[in-house]
């Protein structure tokens, strides 16, 4: 192996014949072993390193659509952008595009199966999260679903029955209160 050979591949030095490189803590910049960071001060002394790890806070704003897939409060994306669209989805009390941002302290008002869901942004979040991680992005200011007795049951028939005969369906539009002509 020939020197120039040896360089290369020496154990971890550097072709200048200098001892092997670091990084230096919270400045991403390399400096040989035993050598003084560049951000040194004139005393002499390097500044404290940055924590080792450190959890992002999140994004200031976030986009509608995602921030409402991301915390569980519909099932797709897709679905909750179509449901912004249709004008189920309030922010501040306006109606407002997919790609509306939304901040920290924003009342998101969605409208899901008959139920208004009002909650107040607390965290922003883009990818979604599991349900309890997502449960403490928002604040739930939502009122208490009717109780299951108030809901009007659901008109059933004996198995076996078949189909409704022409009085029968008079009689289940005259319990709902529908009128059987439309015109």
């Amino acid at each position: 192996m020939d020197q120039e050979q040896a360089g290369q591949h020496g154990a971890g030095r550097e072709p200048g014949g200098q001892g092997p490189r670091t990084t230096v803590p919270g400045t991403g910049t390399a400096a040989a072993a035993g050598e003084a960071p560049a951000d040194a001060d004139a005393a002499g002394q390097a500044e404290p390193a940055a924590p080792a790890v450190r959890v992002p806070d999140g994004p200031a704003a976030g986009r509608l659509d995602s921030w409402i897939w991301s915390v569980r409060l519909a099932r797709t994306r897709s679905a909750a952008t179509t449901a912004i669209k249709g004008g189920h989805v309030r922010v501040n009390g306006v109606r407002v595009k997919p790609a509306h941002l939304v901040r920290p302290g924003d009342e998101v008002r969605v409208r899901q199966a008959d139920r208004d869901r009002v909650v107040v942004v607390s965290r922003i979040i883009t990818k979604r999260v599991g349900p309890p991680i997502a449960a403490a992005c928002y604040v739930d200011n939502s009122p208490p679903p009717p109780p299951r007795e108030m809901t009007a049951p659901a008109g059933t028939r004996e198995r076996g029955a078949g189909r409704p005969t022409k009085r029968d369906r008079r009689s289940i539009e005259k319990l709902i209160g529908r009128s059987g002509f439309q015109g």
